[in-house]
């Protein structure tokens, strides 16, 4: 399920009204409008905020829509690979992964975010997913993303984040701390 639908869905569960949510959250009707039809996205800082608010995990309330693959190719592969976030403190085994869109926020935010897919059972939310770590460029997700489809596709059992951002985190905002390419000088 798209995050709209997730949101919209969510949003009903809980017995609010776009104009409810929309007070809860600080921003107009119309932005909530918006985030339910697909046509925007939150920015990040809001996206925690919801998640706090709705008592839903960020990774339930993302994990359809904005995953996106690359490599298509790569995505038949059946095998799973245990992969390590060491920014993030967590260890998820996966055999697949996906990652947001572009994200609204500042130049000192994170871009992107990147999610495992594993093979628990699938629920009325999709299929269970993790969150692995913010990413400050396309081009640094990319580079990550395909050196872990290369990895699950050759049987290599394990696998840690190398460009995955370093973020702050003071109440609902992130702030870029270290990008993340371990390949800088």
């Amino acid at each position: 399920m798209s995050f709209a639908e997730n949101l919209k869905n969510i949003r009903k569960e809980k017995g609010m009204s776009q104009e409810e949510l929309a007070e809860i959250m600080d921003v107009s009707r119309q932005a909530v409008s918006k985030w339910e039809q697909g046509s925007g996205y939150p920015e990040v800082e809001k996206l925690l905020l919801l998640s706090s608010r709705l008592n839903i995990s960020l990774d339930s309330l993302m994990s359809e829509e904005i995953a996106q693959s690359y490599n298509s190719e790569n995505q038949k592969a059946t095998g799973t690979i245990c992969i390590s976030s060491p920014n993030e403190n967590v260890i998820a085994t996966c055999y697949k992964v996906m990652s947001s869109g572009k994200m609204a926020g500042g130049k000192k935010s994170p871009q992107y975010a990147l999610f495992g897919v594993g093979n628990g059972s699938s629920s009325f939310w999709g299929e269970p997913t993790v969150f692995l770590g913010w990413y400050a460029s396309h081009e640094l997700l990319s580079k990550e993303v395909n050196e872990i489809q290369k990895a699950i596709a050759a049987g290599i059992p394990t696998y840690e984040l190398k460009y995955n951002a370093k973020v702050e985190r003071k109440w609902l905002r992130m702030k870029l701390i270290d990008e993340g390419d371990k390949d800088k000088p």
